[in-house]
């Protein structure tokens, strides 16, 4: 993105069912440079189709973020008792820098805290550098707790916890 990125506006909010197509668009258009380091399995199952999408929507909050009125991010949650599963976080590329993914990760703790969570956990890949930094920056931190692959992909948990 350009250097004047803070003059764009951005917007966060609950994603509806007839945005299930653009939020599959959104999780293949920001994964799709890392497809040749996921087995096939493991691609297809980090970006879920529409009807996949359909169902999150059904499991739990889907966000959506705009910038300009363009859908350019989503993040995804599921309430696992006192924890807060965070998953499908994907940015357009095109956006990636404009503090879009910063901006769902404060809606997805402004969630967690109105919901009573005492635990933030995702699992994430080793090549998504971009994404492990964010997710320090918000104090997740590694943890051994599985599960360690994605149909053949590795993965790793990482978690925080709320106070």
């Amino acid at each position: 993105m350009q250097s004047n990125t803070f003059q764009l506006e951005k917007h966060i909010r609950l994603a509806d069912s007839g945005e299930a197509g653009a939020i599959a668009a959104v999780l293949y258009e920001a994964f799709r440079e890392f497809e040749s380091l996921y087995t096939k399995e493991g691609f297809a199952a980090t970006t879920p189709k529409s009807e996949q999408v359909l169902e999150r929507l059904s499991e739990g909050p889907v966000w959506v973020a705009l910038v300009d009125g363009e859908l350019v991010g989503t993040v995804s949650v599921v309430l696992k008792r006192e924890a807060m599963y965070i998953r499908g976080m994907a940015v357009l590329p095109r956006t990636r820098g404009a503090r879009v993914g910063k901006l769902l990760m404060e809606q997805v703790q402004q969630y967690a805290f109105e919901k009573g969570c005492k635990r933030l956990f995702l699992s994430t890949t080793p090549f998504l550098e971009r994404a492990i930094r964010l997710y320090e920056k918000f104090g997740f931190r590694r943890t051994p707790e599985g599960p360690h692959d994605l149909f053949g992909t590795p993965l790793f948990t990482m978690e925080k916890t709320l106070e």
